[in-house]
């Protein structure tokens, strides 16, 4: 669980909280572009979907929009949401391919019925679990969401929620409105053991409950710390990808390592995958 004093959410309204300087640090600061990136690949992953065909997802608290730019970069369409005005300039700034509203998810999320085949969120839904003012009530608020998540999500659509619970009693307070709310599923834990790496990933289902996915541990990938760099400009999405064009051979291995992951049969690696095949006469 994050440190009580670097809680974001324990500084004021997320609306306030990130304002332009904040919202700069999103587009500027070279290490949480990373970490970002990361944390979106990894919830795309945990979604299980079809990486042959295009789906319409949902990013709650799409921010300057980061996780969108993942998302467009895979082949699918999104739409994201969120509270700060400020986030959502950046986003429209950087002319991401999604559209995106203001609004506040806890007080539902404004779309018809089976308008999304998935959802992700990253780093949001902690925010719920705090009253900002008299009429707040977490409890409420967070069953309010996940309700009208589910009932914007097609049957049998999932989401997958990067959260950042203050402690037990909080991700209980999360998991029991989702229930509540219709949802299965449960919590994925990654690096479970580590200060520093450890995330939370609330995978829910909509339709009939599926087995969860097993949590990454330093067995299986070890991450190194990074430094945090500020450049004058914003960084290109691709370069913030560490260069990694759709369709090289990187691009190949590390789709087909995700799919092996998630226990998909795949073809062994050779010389010729991701060799680019020579036009047809």
């Amino acid at each position: 669980m994050a440190s009580r004093g670097r809680r974001p959410e324990l500084q004021g309204p997320p609306e306030l909280y990130y304002d332009k300087n904040e919202a700069r640090k999103y587009v500027r600061n070279s290490r949480m572009i990373d970490v970002q990136i990361k944390m979106t690949g990894r919830a795309l992953e945990l979604l299980c979907v079809p990486e042959d065909k295009p789906c319409y997802v949902l990013d709650i608290g799409c921010g300057t929009g980061l996780s969108g730019d993942y998302l467009s970069d895979e082949g699918h369409y999104w739409v994201g949401i969120d509270i700060s005005p400020a986030m959502l300039d950046e986003a429209l700034d950087r002319e991401t391919q999604g559209d995106v509203i203001l609004g506040d998810m806890g007080q539902g999320i404004p779309f018809k019925p089976g308008t999304f085949d998935a959802c992700i969120s990253i780093s949001a839904v902690q925010w719920l679990c705090n009253a900002n003012k008299k009429s707040d009530i977490p409890a409420r608020r967070l069953y309010c969401f996940f309700s009208s998540l589910y009932s914007v999500l097609v049957r049998g659509g999932r989401a997958v929620l990067q959260l950042y619970p203050e402690n037990s009693e909080q991700l209980e307070l999360i998991t029991t409105q989702a229930t509540r709310a219709g949802f299965t599923g449960g919590v994925v834990v990654d690096y479970p053991n580590s200060a520093k790496a450890k995330k939370f990933y609330l995978c829910l289902f909509s339709g009939p409950s599926a087995s969860l996915p097993e949590g990454l541990s330093e067995d299986t990938e070890e991450e190194k710390p990074a430094e945090s760099t500020f450049t004058a400009g914003r960084i290109p999405y691709r370069i913030a990808r560490r260069g990694v064009v759709r369709k090289s051979r990187e691009w190949v291995l590390e789709k087909k390592a995700r799919r092996r992951r998630q226990g998909k049969e795949v073809r062994p690696d050779t010389q010729y995958t991701g060799r680019k095949r020579k036009p047809r006469f």
